[in-house]
């Protein structure tokens, strides 16, 4: 199985800053893009930010410039960080990986997309 461990997340006034992690783990062969979106109360799930594998990265508008998006491909791990908070980014955020498993025999397996369990983000203003 493969699991997706989400951490960084916390109440923090307008202007402040906060850095979301996301570390995958398990039967993992390769890690292909990675994604945060988010939540908000009584809102669909939006995108946020994207990497690919490659390390090109693509933004939502409302965090371009504030946000920073990145990964480690050693620790299987995504990152977050997100400068010049507004209330408008409170929300729950959840990490996305899009990946192919790894068989019990070591080699290639089916692909599979997997979600964290989410963390808040709560901005005070």
């Amino acid at each position: 199985q493969v699991q997706l461990v989400e951490s960084g997340g916390g109440l923090v006034q307008a202007g402040g800053s906060l850095r979301l992690s996301c570390a995958a783990s398990g039967r993992i062969f390769s890690i292909n893009a990675m994604g945060w979106y988010r939540q908000a109360p009584g809102k669909q799930r939006e995108l946020v930010a994207i990497i690919t594998k490659s390390g090109s990265t693509n933004y939502a508008d409302s965090v371009r410039g504030r946000f920073t998006i990145s990964r480690d491909n050693v620790k299987d791990t995504m990152y977050l960080q997100m400068n010049n908070l507004k209330p408008e980014d409170t929300a729950v955020y959840y990490c996305n990986v899009d990946l192919l498993r790894r068989t019990p025999l070591g080699g290639l397996g089916p692909r599979g997309d997997y979600w964290g369990q989410g963390t808040q983000v709560t901005v005070s203003s």
